[in-house]
């Protein structure tokens, strides 16, 4: 049983962060501005903020659920969040700068963003509890840390493709950095006049 609480952790998150949002975007991002290199530091610093955040909320699953209150103030922080990724995004794209990054400008990136993701909360909370109903997870023993770190496997496994897969793509067809940071912002943007519309017709 925890080695099905691992593998499931693992293609649950793993799923999670395909769909378009600030934290695969953002991924992509660093890979093209920054290379490949700071695009790992990156990623293996929020996967391990991931591993902590999701034994969190799996921990107090119940009183977070109990506080749905907290979610309508997420909605507005991903908005606000959308716009700034956007916003960023478009300004490197038309100010590009040559800059020289170090390993710890990603990993204070990934911590930040690793404590700011707001789809982390709902996203367990539906997901969490739908998967301990069902008996694909256990709680017992180590069942919540082995989960925690299957999903920071799959969150790790899945944005290294990202960063990997938008090098290829921008070496592939020769794209410039420009043009792939404005289609990032128009993304975020976007997103963020979804997240509105769902929240006024939701």
């Amino acid at each position: 049983m925890l080695l099905l609480t691992f593998l499931v952790a693992i293609v649950i998150n793993f799923a999670g962060y395909i769909p378009l949002g600030n934290i695969n975007l953002t991924t992509v991002q660093i890979s093209i501005n920054r290379g490949l290199r700071q695009a790992f530091y990156f990623v293996l610093t929020f996967a391990l903020m991931d591993i902590l955040i999701t034994y969190i909320l799996m921990r107090f699953a119940e009183w977070f659920a109990q506080h749905k209150s907290w979610w309508l103030i997420l909605d507005y922080l991903l908005i606000v969040i959308f716009l700034i990724m956007g916003a960023s995004s478009w300004f490197t794209s038309t100010h590009p700068r040559k800059v020289e990054y170090k390993a710890s400008d990603s990993v204070r990136y990934g911590i930040l963003l690793g404590i700011f993701n707001p789809m982390q909360i709902p996203f367990w909370m539906i997901a969490g509890t739908y998967l301990i109903s069902q008996g694909w997870i256990t709680t017992d023993g180590l069942g919540v840390e082995l989960f925690s770190v299957g999903a920071g496997v799959g969150a790790f496994s899945c944005l290294m493709l990202f960063a990997r897969f938008a090098r290829y793509i921008q070496e592939r067809f020769s794209l410039s950095a420009r043009l792939i940071n404005r289609s990032i912002a128009v993304i975020f943007f976007t997103l963020a006049l979804i997240q509105v519309g769902r929240m006024i017709f939701n």
